[in-house]
């Protein structure tokens, strides 16, 4: 058991500021890879509930046309960031291309900023109910710190600097801002299409892996995308099954080797390999 929380207590010794790349790192690939995964998958989702943001995906029919596309990018993306860091050459590519998509739409700094925010909320609250342990006071405070300085690099301003005030932001955002938009219902319908194809998930009849899905959602989210919400006792059966995975995972020896995009069977747009430069769209701004 001591050898399972070896890195957990080395983290705790690290510091959260001048530190916060490697511990957020850390944790993502190695400590809880595959929750920070379907967290900020499942953050970035919540997001097409905002009107104003699914809307616009739906119009630049970028996750609906070509939905495999749109997502290897986004992982690739984020992963030149985590994986080179921020002031590395493919850390600053990866934020240009991201400075470059966002600018020619004129997407408002409130929306830029709860997006920012579920990044920072959502794997924190996935892994307190899903994860092996929970994160430690460090790990929560590097996780804001990194993704301050990837939102400034954005160009996004007020940005908050504790946890509490990002989560207050998500919070306050989502209760004011979820409806129902036809843009942003089709986003999430081509995304949970896409879902269907991953492993575990396409071993599985599409109608299992839907019902799975709407149990993880929260409730005002399903309503906002107007989904039908499972029965409680489907609810709570898939989200123990989550709570089960945590508890043989906290069993497992302490992961090797760190996993990154590279280690991903559900990336398959860059057989070949792929430029950092050449990721994402090219609109004109």
């Amino acid at each position: 058991m001591t050898r399972r929380y070896a890195r957990r207590e080395a983290i705790r010794a690290m510091d959260p500021v001048t530190q916060a790349e490697e511990i957020v790192r850390l944790v993502a690939t190695y400590e809880f890879p595959w929750d920070v995964q379907q967290a900020l998958s499942f953050a970035l989702f919540r997001t097409y509930a905002v009107p104003s943001i699914g809307g616009l995906l739906a119009r630049t029919a970028e996750l609906t046309e070509r939905t495999q596309k749109r997502h290897d990018d986004t992982v690739l993306i984020l992963d030149a960031v985590l994986t080179h860091g921020m002031a590395s050459a493919e850390g600053r590519t990866a934020v240009r291309r991201m400075n470059h998509m966002h600018r020619a739409y004129g997407i408002p700094d409130d929306d830029m900023r709860y997006v920012l925010a579920t990044f920072v909320v959502m794997p924190v609250r996935w892994i307190s109910a899903y994860g092996w342990r929970r994160l430690t006071g460090t790990e929560v405070e590097a996780t804001v710190v990194y993704y301050a300085a990837l939102g400034r690099r954005m160009g996004i301003t007020g940005i908050p600097t504790t946890y509490a005030a990002f989560a207050d932001l998500l919070d306050a955002y989502e209760a004011e801002r979820f409806a129902y938009d036809a843009g942003g219902r089709s986003v999430a319908d081509a995304t949970l299409r896409l879902l269907r194809t991953f492993p575990p998930y396409r071993l599985l009849p599409a109608p299992v892996v839907r019902l799975f899905a709407f149990s993880i959602l929260d409730e005002h989210l399903c309503r906002a995308f107007r989904y039908p919400r499972p029965p409680a006792p489907v609810v709570a059966a898939c989200r123990t099954l989550l709570r089960l995975r945590g508890r043989v995972v906290r069993l497992l020896p302490p992961r090797r080797r760190p996993v990154t995009a590279a280690d991903l069977s559900s990336l398959r747009t860059y057989p070949h390999g792929y430029r950092v430069e050449d990721l994402g769209t090219f609109p004109e701004a």
